[in-house]
């Protein structure tokens, strides 16, 4: 299907442009968001028509998508998740997810809006664009933790799932020390029982001969 952009849709064309699409993607997407027009006679002349009136509607909301970019600049949004001890999350965070933190930390953003190749399933920072006009977008930070503090060392630079790996080395090191430990005071032990029972052994033995030497 040709479709008239009535605005720049990306890895597609910019406003006015003619284009040829999948049907599926104008039904689905470009006509019922109002993003394009089908390409017929009359829908390109009633565009012609309204070129003037778009491009400076467009040009309105551009200038206000960049104020509102300027203030969002180096936002980071906390996302308190479970997860196992390699950093793999109970679950994942999505689009909804992120519009929503942005959305509470005082920005309106609607999902449809986040620019999220797939969704997050591990700890960590991981970016997040937000589409705020077809031709502005910004970048959010997406902490993602298993709590605010892990959450404030993430944002420090610290890679908590190496402490947590650095943590179970250290465990398993004292748990294989304290195993030697146990064998080697085991051996010891058992050495020690070796040497008492040698000696009641040879007590009797030496009584016998004794009394021996006192008939004779």
């Amino acid at each position: 299907m040709e479709v008239i952009l009535l605005e720049r849709v990306e890895n597609l064309g910019q406003m006015g442009d003619v284009v040829r699409v999948r049907d599926g993607f104008a039904r689905n997407y470009l006509l019922p968001r109002q993003k394009a027009l089908r390409a017929t006679k009359g829908n390109r002349e009633r565009f012609e028509r309204q070129r003037t009136r778009l491009e400076a509607d467009n040009l309105t909301h551009r200038q206000e998508a960049e104020q509102v970019a300027k203030r969002m600049a180096g936002v980071s949004v906390v996302m308190v998740r479970q997860a196992g001890d390699t950093g793999q999350l109970y679950g994942s965070v999505n689009a909804r997810d992120i519009a929503a933190a942005v959305t509470e930390a005082g920005y309106t953003v609607d999902r449809r809006q986040v620019a999220l190749n797939q969704v997050i399933k591990s700890l960590g920072l991981h970016p997040a664009r937000l589409v705020l006009h077809p031709e502005v977008s910004v970048e959010v930070k997406v902490n993602v933790a298993r709590s605010q503090e892990e959450a404030k060392l993430q944002a420090a630079g610290v890679d908590v799932t190496a402490l947590d790996r650095e943590e179970a080395e250290r465990e398993a090191a004292a748990a294989a020390a304290e195993a030697e430990a146990a064998k080697l005071f085991e051996e010891q032990e058992d050495a020690a029982r070796a040497v008492v029972s040698a000696r009641d052994e040879d007590e009797p033995a030496a009584g016998s001969s004794e009394d021996q030497a006192d008939k004779e």
